[in-house]
């Protein structure tokens, strides 16, 4: 193994890049990542075992594979209790209350001038500050984790659905008068499907934030499950192949999440200009 092979390496990766991205084919825009990724791994692997790199410091793919493909019940275990239990949990009740709560920040201006500034300040608050606060109100389980999920999804939710709900104009709004719709009729007939953009915007925001916070979390207390727990300890066992793994299952899962929530925006605001034409 030497340079040459590296350079090998990433000249092949390159020139099959080139030769798929001319294919004007419906495939090539998953074939070409993919022939990304796999080529970052081989050069990854070979860098590690040419420049003789500790696994302490840098474990090969080769290893983390094999500690994947070891623990996999462990893994499964670790994904349940944070993602499944803290994270969307949370992630379903913070997006939740804050969808409900602009609806009633659209109906009062008290609301929109008081609220509105106290979410920017609880934004802005630090995760490290807050979670274990609340790891010592709602205990070590998957609740307190869920808790902290709620506080940082719910003010980006929040503020992206009052922003889509006031993306109408006055001349829209004074046709749907005309009509005699109600609050509830106007809302349903053209504030909401004005305000998907930015709901769909709030929701990749939050499920990204949703997958953070329970992580950290967990760095604060937990059971002897979770991936933060897992990553912690894993850590002062100098397991770095399990320590990987995790964070392998953390990517893959916040990978997933946003691509469905994506998915759902794309068919829900076809219409919308970002996707017309197909792009």
């Amino acid at each position: 193994m030497n340079g040459l092979s590296l350079f090998a390496s990433w000249l092949s990766a390159c020139v099959a890049n080139w030769l798929f991205s001319r294919i004007d084919k419906p495939w090539v825009p998953y074939v070409v990542p993919l022939v990304f990724g796999i080529t970052v791994l081989i050069l990854w692997e070979q860098a590690v075992y040419k420049f003789e790199i500790p696994t302490v410091i840098l474990p090969p793919p080769s290893l983390i594979a094999a500690s994947f493909a070891g623990n996999l019940s462990t893994l499964w275990g670790d994904f349940t209790q944070t993602i499944l239990k803290g994270a969307l949990s949370g992630y379903i009740i913070g997006c939740g209350a804050a969808f409900l709560t602009a609806l009633l920040v659209d109906r009062s201006d008290y609301l929109r001038r008081g609220l509105l500034p106290l979410g920017n300040f609880m934004a802005a608050l630090p995760i490290v500050g807050t979670a274990p606060i609340l790891v010592m109100w709602f205990g070590f389980g998957w609740q307190s984790k869920a808790a902290v999920v709620v506080l940082m999804v719910y003010f980006p939710m929040l503020v992206n659905t009052v922003a889509g709900l006031s993306e109408t104009s006055a001349m829209q709004r004074d046709l749907m008068r005309t009509y005699a719709a109600t609050w509830g009729q106007s809302l349903w007939s053209l504030r909401l499907p004005a305000a998907l953009p930015f709901i769909f915007n709030g929701l990749k925001i939050s499920s990204t934030l949703a997958l953070i916070g329970a992580i950290v979390a967990e760095f604060f207390g937990s059971p002897t499950q979770g991936l933060g727990f897992r990553i912690s300890t894993s850590i002062g066992q100098l397991d770095l192949g399990m320590v990987w793994s995790a964070i392998l299952v953390s990517a893959l899962s916040g990978t997933a999440f946003y691509g469905l929530v994506a998915l759902a925006e794309r068919r829900m605001t076809f219409w919308h200009a970002s996707f017309r034409g197909g792009r």
